[in-house]
Formats: C-alpha cells, structure tokens, sequence
C-alpha cells in the first residue's frame, strides 16, 4: 500500500468527521420573555445558571428580534432563512383548518434540507409547529429523525394532548411516553448527542422546547423551591419562573451531555425564543414595551445567545439589530455551504469573530395574520430600518412611527410629524407585502 494512501486511511479512522465540520445545536423556548434569564436582567427573579454560563462562554446579542410575534411564522422563517410569508406562513398553523393562517410551502428547502448533501445528520427534537400531516412532517421536510410534537401546544405538559388528539410522534410513529415534557424532550436531545457522538457525524440539532408556554405547569418541586425562595412572588409569576427554571436545569443536562461524549469543542449551540413574553401569563420583557402578539418591541426583543467554541470570544457581546432566522444562514456558513441567493437571513458568522456589524442599513420585517373579530382574517404589519419603526398591532389600527434612538420604549408615536420617514417606510412596506403575496398560505384543507 502506498504511504499517502495509508495514511489517509489512518486519519479517516482516528479522526471523526465532526473534526472537519462543525456540529449545530439551535434550542429555542416558546413565549420566552426578554428578562426571564439571569444575563439579561441584572436584579433577575429567575435563576438560569445553564443559560447564563452559556452566554458567558460565548456571544450574547442584545439587539435581536424573533421574526415574528407568534409561533408557527418564527419558526417558519428560522428553518428557511426566509421571512414567514414567503414561505407561507404568515400566521399560526392550527389544528382546525377554518383557525389555521399557514400552510408551509412545498419546495421550499429548510436548514435540514441544505446540510444533509454534505453530510450532516439532521434531528428535531420538541415543538414543530409547520404542520400536522404530510407534507410538512419532519421527516418530509429535511429532517432524518424527529422525536416531539407536531402541534402548536399542549394543554397539559404530562398528558401530552392537544384537543383530544395526540400529536407525539417519533419518527412517524404514535408514541405514548410518560413525564413532564420539558424533561421527555430533554431525554430525547441527550440520547441524540450519544448517538451522533456513537457515529461520528456532524449534526444539525433543532431542539424546541415549548416551554414556557402555557399553560402554565412546572413540576411541584421546582415551584415550591421558587416559592420559598421568593415568597413575594405573585402566583402567576412565581410558576412562570418556575417552568423557566425547569427549562434552565434541562438545557444543563443537554450542555453536560455535549461535553461528556466530547462532541462540545466543535458545536456551535444557540439559544433564544420564537418571540416575546406573553404578559398574561407574566412572562417580563422589560425594558420593552408590550409583549407577546405585539409589535411593539416586547413582543418581538427576545434573548440570543451563540456560544462557538474557537469562533466566538466568550463574555463577548453584540448590538447587531437582526433577527433570529440569522441562525439559518449562519449555519450554512460555518459549515462552508452557500446561502441561498433568495434568503432574507444574514450570517452572523463575522460578528462572532469579532468584526464589527454591517454599515449598511438593514430592514427588518414583520408580518402576522389571524382570525377572530380583532384581525378578521388579515395580517399586520411592522418595518424596522436604522432608527424608525412603523407598525400596526392590528389590520384595522392606524400606523404608528417611532424613532428608536430618541425612544427605545416606544413611548411617543411621532407618525403625523415625519410624514416623509413614515411614507418612505410605507412604500419599503408595500414591497415586502407584495413578495409574500405570490405564496399561498393556506393548506388543500382550508375553507372545508
């Protein structure tokens, strides 16, 4: 045998494929506020020592907004790189089809799609939220494993049911598993990494956890910690940060695993929520105004954190304003695949190893439609470029203007006394209107 070749062979067997090409972990909460974690509020009621860690071992973005201010679009545009309705998913896919405001649009590739022609194995563990039958199952849509829920919520965390249906599947299969779900999905991921640690193929990881969503159902034990800690909690609350805190001991497990199969040194892991806090359920998006279903900032701020081993400099911190699908295109970069031409989402690769943010201005769209008497069935709109922000928080509402810099909590509507900001942004609107107009967005079911 010839000595280059002998040695070729050599490296092959003794190095795992992961040494060429990073391994990708996304986790995302659902309805996670701003200040719910420890590293973005300094007098924090919740206690997140996994996530904090994670942000002091990495980059930790200050100035990021989840692309939508609900479920099903966020992640919609976080797994194709594209806003959510141009890729057909303007609003929450439902289980009833006369409720339902998207319809996840064939053809379109997703993250998982992109790396597995070079090589990566491609697992959702969680919350999927695109869809409850084929086509849009996991698997269908560039996925070779899925262990979670296909449905937009449960409506209990230890029955697993969702109206009376069971939505838990592995693979394709119907399952039946016992415990709180936040701990199933948890034990899901970690059994992941063993086996993508086991055959020593890069991965792409997708765990979304739909935690801390209602309702509102952490284990006993964590609310009677949280409530003997901090008897001057409210109810509501207390069992909040409860359920976060949850969520916090899980992703440690999930963290510990990754560095006990050593898989740690060459996985990027991100971490953030599918849009702001949800007021009612007393999820904390302060400093930002509003929460969960708004436009305004609460309802869109949420918490970005990228920790690269050998890219990223830890304790390190970002004001890059983007948004969450920046994962989609990040990943591909790092993993040296091209980036779609079409894609609206910025690799945030430079600025994790350390150049400074683009100079040039950047738009940032929102989109959201719903039913019920408050949107009758159409969507809303709002546009961030540099300093400005037009938004409506329903169809029927007048526009809003705000600059940013002059008033970060969206106190004053400035609309009447810049009318030519306000119809540039409305013309930059009007565009990304119409690019979401050529897809459609409801299912062969809808209307039946």
């Amino acid at each position: 045998m010839r000595l280059p070749i002998l040695f070729t062979l050599v490296a092959a067997i003794c190095l795992p494929a992961s040494a060429q090409r990073p391994n990708f972990i996304i986790i995302l909460a659902d309805d996670l506020g701003y200040a719910d974690l420890g590293s973005y509020r300094k007098e924090a009621d919740s206690r997140t020592p996994h996530l904090d860690r994670l942000a002091a071992g990495g980059m930790r973005f200050t100035a990021m907004r989840s692309n939508c201010t609900v479920c099903s679009p966020s992640r919609a545009a976080l797994l194709t790189g594209r806003f959510p309705d141009r890729v057909g998913v303007p609003g929450v896919i439902r289980t009833a089809p006369a409720n339902s405001w998207g319809y996840l649009a064939p053809g379109i590739p997703t993250l998982g799609d992109l790396l597995r022609p070079a090589g990566y194995h491609t697992s959702v563990i969680g919350k999927w939220h695109l869809g409850l039958e084929a086509p849009n199952t996991p698997n269908e849509r560039g996925f070779d494993f899925f262990h979670g829920f296909l449905g937009d919520m449960m409506d209990s965390y230890t029955k697993h049911l969702r109206h009376g249906n069971n939505y838990l599947r592995r693979d394709r299969a119907v399952i039946t598993p016992q415990g709180h779900a936040t701990d199933l999905f948890t034990d899901w991921a970690c059994d992941q990494l063993r086996a993508r640690a086991a055959d020593r193929q890069p991965f792409f990881l997708y765990l979304a956890y739909n935690a801390p969503h209602s309702p509102i159902e952490p284990p006993a034990d964590w609310l009677a910690r949280v409530k003997e800690r901090n008897p001057g909690l409210t109810a509501a609350r207390a069992a909040t940060v409860a359920l976060v805190e949850h969520m916090d001991d899980g992703i440690g497990r999930v963290l510990a695993t990754l560095r006990e199969t050593g898989l740690e040194g060459n996985t990027m892991v991100a971490f953030s929520s599918d849009n702001g806090g949800s007021l009612q359920h007393a999820n904390l998006n302060e400093p930002w105004r509003d929460g969960k279903q708004s436009h305004y900032d609460g309802g869109l701020r949420v918490p970005l954190i990228v920790r690269w081993p050998g890219v990223a400099k830890p304790g390190t911190e970002s004001a890059y304003a983007g948004q969450v699908f920046d994962l989609f295109a990040t990943c591909l970069d790092g993993a040296g695949r091209p980036v779609p031409a079409d894609t609206d989402a910025v690799s945030l690769l430079p600025i994790l190893r350390g150049a400074p943010p683009p100079a040039a201005e950047r738009e940032l769209y929102f989109v959201r439609r719903e039913g019920g008497p408050q949107y009758g069935g159409r969507d809303y709109h709002a546009l961030v470029r540099g300093d400005w922000k037009l938004l409506q928080n329903t169809p029927y509402s007048p526009l809003e203007l705000y600059n940013l810099r002059e008033d970060p909590q969206e106190k004053t509507n400035v609309f009447a006394q810049n009318q030519r900001v306000a119809r540039e942004l409305q013309s930059r609107l009007a565009l990304h209107i119409q690019r979401g107009g050529t897809v459609p967005w409801q299912g062969p079911a809808a209307g039946k």
